[in-house]
């Protein structure tokens, strides 16, 4: 039996699976829990696994640094670690993969109509492929390609600092430091939270009155409505001036950042957009102004402009990945 498991903060995704004699992956169970309601990775294995079962192999994405098969997950207390997961599980095919490693593995057994290929100017190559990511946090990852197959490659790269691109953006940083004065990463753009803290830069700035229909950040912790997808809903429908400009503002950001790391991995494989936020404004990826930002590199404008940059549609491409994660060993 295989086993495969999607770990975040908020949910946790397990998998058991068998190989059939044709080779491929039949799953014969699949179970969601809430992570925070468990004290421990232990609690919910208990739970989901059959008595008695073995194990042959076993792959967990994480979302969370993974330095030397241990793993520390800040948002659940929980530390996850492979040599004392081995013994549990009985097996030495044990594997924790950072979440967006386990994506960019997914990503490569995903179908073609599981994307959307944002850049129709795109001539498809071989190389690397750099795999980007916004959700609750922003991921980075890149698939290197040997010649002959990729190898995924984990990166904390959605903390690297964001770099402005015009005068508003400039204005933007300003306005971030008075909030993250010690760093301002590109995750807190590109992310969940990103969408409030665009939405409260351009209201100081007097762009357009407030949303009567965008609680406060104050009301929304009170009620529960969540204040991000308020603001990204009534932008993407353009109901709104001042939402709909926050959805533009992200949309040109996480196009600047796409690029940037595609120059870093020389991704010329291609770009993947994955995680939870790009379907939802799946519209305006595919308006001009993403692939607008995304090329404006100067002299490489040429390079990034034949790049295929493909939007992922599947929500469980983390788990895919680690089910096939072992595949190729």
């Amino acid at each position: 039996m295989i086993l495969a498991g999607d770990i975040g903060g908020t949910k946790t995704v397990l998998a058991l699976l068998e190989k059939g004699a044709d080779g491929r992956l039949h799953c014969l169970r699949e179970e969601t829990f809430p992570s925070g309601e468990f004290g421990s990775f232990d609690a919910i294995l208990r739970l989901f696994l059959p008595e008695g079962v073995k194990i042959s192999s076993a792959c967990f994405g994480i979302a969370g640094p993974v330095v030397e098969q241990r793993c520390y997950a800040t948002n659940l207390r929980w530390t996850l670690d492979g040599a004392l997961l081995k013994a549990k599980l009985g097996t030495e095919q044990v594997m924790l993969l950072n979440d967006l490693e386990a994506m960019a593995v997914g990503m490569l057994h995903l179908e073609e109509a599981d994307f959307i290929e944002l850049n129709p100017n795109a001539q498809p190559q071989q190389g690397n492929i750099a795999v980007i990511a916004a959700g609750t946090g922003l991921g980075e990852a890149v698939l290197y390609w040997d010649g002959q197959q990729h190898h995924p490659l984990a990166t904390e790269g959605g903390h690297c600092s964001f770099a402005p691109q015009n005068v508003q953006q400039d204005k933007l940083l300003q306005f971030l430091r008075t909030r993250y004065p010690r760093h301002v990463s590109y995750e807190r753009i590109l992310s969940g939270i990103g969408f409030s803290n665009l939405y409260d830069f351009l209201l100081e700035n007097q762009f357009a009155p407030p949303c009567p229909a965008v609680p406060s950040a104050g009301e929304s912790h009170i009620s529960g409505v969540d204040r991000n997808a308020v603001i990204s809903r009534l932008g993407i429908n353009d109901e709104d001036p001042l939402c709909s400009e926050v959805v533009r503002l992200f949309v040109e950001i996480y196009a600047a950042e796409a690029a940037n790391l595609f120059l870093k991995a020389f991704a010329t494989g291609g770009v993947f957009i994955g995680g939870g936020i790009g379907p939802k404004i799946r519209s305006a990826l595919q308006a001009e102004g993403f692939m607008q930002a995304f090329v404006a590199k100067g002299r490489f404008e040429s390079l990034l402009g034949k790049v295929s940059v493909k939007l992922a549609l599947n929500p469980k491409t983390p788990l895919i990945g680690a089910m096939h994660y072992f595949d190729a060993e």
